[in-house]
């Protein structure tokens, strides 16, 4: 085969260009590697920690770019029912004359603390806490890039606090925390280090409420698309300042004590853990805390509560019926209101969230009573997930398992999780990064970022071995119809 010259000549050069570019390379490469040997240890190290500060900068960008490109995914953007004024949980009572009485041409009454606000029909005159509430409907908690989560949120972190109450019932210590525009949050506060893995002898139902397991769940479910956990934010809380100075509540008071080593520590009363050996402790009054807003008063949006068909036995010897009866999703759809709607396949997009968090303590679940049974699961109290990362628990996915059932948009959207430019724990790091409390540290330790993805490489192999044993069509729910099969993930 002949070469003209020109042409040799011009591969000669290149080749001779890509020799010297290279040597540059190695060059430039091995002056920096001298100069870092040159610096003194400490040097070394400072060069070594800008070096990972910038890869983890660069990793994080990159996170934050996938997350906005997934909320930008059809599958986070397909149109939903029309919401009607019967659709809506609460709703706002049109103009009235101003001699007349309107619970909506509400103004405060003056009380210590709290800001003179004056709330009427226009949206513009609400909190954001009032707005969260006016925009619950029949399907969600909140719509998807619903501006007012950002403002919610920051006021959860922000917002002056004053007062602080222990809430009644429960098994574990949770404050309620008003607001001055009078909006409230639940307060859990930090128990355990991120680090920490609960204790393999420890059953489910003796377990730690952590806070930032309660903050990941709200991010987690956002991420999946459910939009069924009311939005919690971290925050760091002076406990002598925004607690026991501004607290009405004479037997929390009583709790709080100065630890040998100078830190405020307090306990409350509950069922378990509210002793001096389990208090909470600032550092020396800074704590750790979630606090999530709180849903409409009861009186307002009843709400009622479900017994889990899946409940475990909360006994240390007895199993439930499901853990001994593989069939037992058959008497389950036979009854009320699992026998028709959407109520069987709300029920799995529930334990799937709970599967990927670790979640074992899902006795009940709640929904709002004016929407009857044709409604969306509340996905609420969250703080025993996220315990253990380096062991799965596939009791939680039993209902898959054993019903066979899955709605088509959870579907594709955990397809979507699973892919590289979407990965599941790409996307929660960057969405927890937001989080106030990630200036002191990650929410979760990487190793729980990892069993995520392990985790929803489960479901997807007991969903495809679902497929296998039945028609695709008995069990993918098609809540899409209308979806083009392109848009689909491969």
């Amino acid at each position: 085969r002949r070469v003209c010259p020109r042409c040799r000549n011009r591969s000669v050069r290149t080749e001779a260009n890509d020799q010297k570019a290279h040597v540059n390379r190695v060059s430039l490469r091995s002056s920096q590697e001298d100069a870092d040997k040159a610096l003194p240890v400490k040097g070394r190290k400072n060069a070594t920690s800008r070096k990972e500060l910038v890869n983890k900068t660069e990793s994080l960008e990159s996170d934050l770019s996938k997350l906005e490109a997934l909320f930008d995914h059809p599958l986070y953007n397909t149109p939903g029912p029309a919401v009607t004024a019967d659709d809506r949980l609460l709703k706002v009572k049109p103009k009235v004359k101003t001699s007349e009485k309107s619970s909506l041409m509400w103004v405060s009454a003056s009380q210590e603390g709290y800001e003179d606000v004056a709330w009427n029909s226009s949206r513009e005159s609400h909190p954001p806490w009032l707005r969260f509430h006016l925009a619950i409907s029949r399907w969600q908690l909140y719509p998807h890039r619903d501006p007012n989560m950002d403002a919610l949120v920051q006021e959860l972190a922000t917002h002056r606090i004053v007062s602080a109450v222990q809430k009644s019932g429960g098994t574990q210590l949770k404050l309620v925390i008003s607001f001055p525009n009078y909006g409230q949050a639940m307060f859990k506060p930090m128990k355990q280090q991120r680090d920490d893995e609960t204790n393999y002898n420890l059953f489910y139902f003796s377990d730690f409420e952590r806070h930032n397991a309660e903050i990941a769940a709200f991010h987690l479910d956002r991420i999946l698309g459910f939009r069924r956990i009311p939005p919690v934010s971290g925050r760091l809380v002076d406990v002598v300042k925004e607690i026991k100075d501004v607290t009405t509540d004479r037997k929390l008071a009583r709790t709080f004590f100065t630890s040998p080593v100078g830190n405020v520590c307090f306990y409350g009363q509950c069922s378990y853990y509210c002793s001096t050996e389990h208090a909470v402790c600032g550092r020396p009054r800074a704590l750790e805390a979630s606090l999530a807003a709180m849903l409409p008063d009861l009186s307002l949006a009843p709400r009622r509560s479900w017994r889990s068909p899946w409940r475990r036995s909360y006994s240390r010897s007895k199993l439930a019926k499901w853990e001994t009866d593989p069939d037992y999703c058959s008497s389950v759809k036979k009854v009320a209101p699992y026998d028709r709607g959407t109520r069987l396949v709300d029920f799995m997009d529930m334990i799937i969230l709970d599967y990927l968090m670790g979640n074992m303590d899902r006795h009940h679940y709640e929904t709002f009573e004016n929407f009857g049974n044709d409604t969306f699961l509340l996905h609420l109290d969250n703080g025993r997930a996220f315990g253990r990362h380096s062991k799965d628990e596939p009791s939680i996915l039993a209902p898959l398992k054993q019903c066979c059932r899955i709605r088509r948009s959870t579907w594709l959207r955990l397809l979507l999780l699973s892919t590289p430019q979407y990965r599941l724990s790409d996307v929660m790091r960057a969405s927890l990064s937001r989080d106030p409390l990630h200036r002191v540290a990650p929410l979760l330790a990487e190793p729980h970022l990892a069993a995520l993805d392990r985790r929803l490489n489960a479901v997807l192999k007991t969903v495809s071995r679902c497929q296998k044993q039945q028609r695709g069509e008995e069990v993918v729910y098609d809540d899409l119809p209308h979806l083009p099969d392109a848009l689909a993930p491969a």
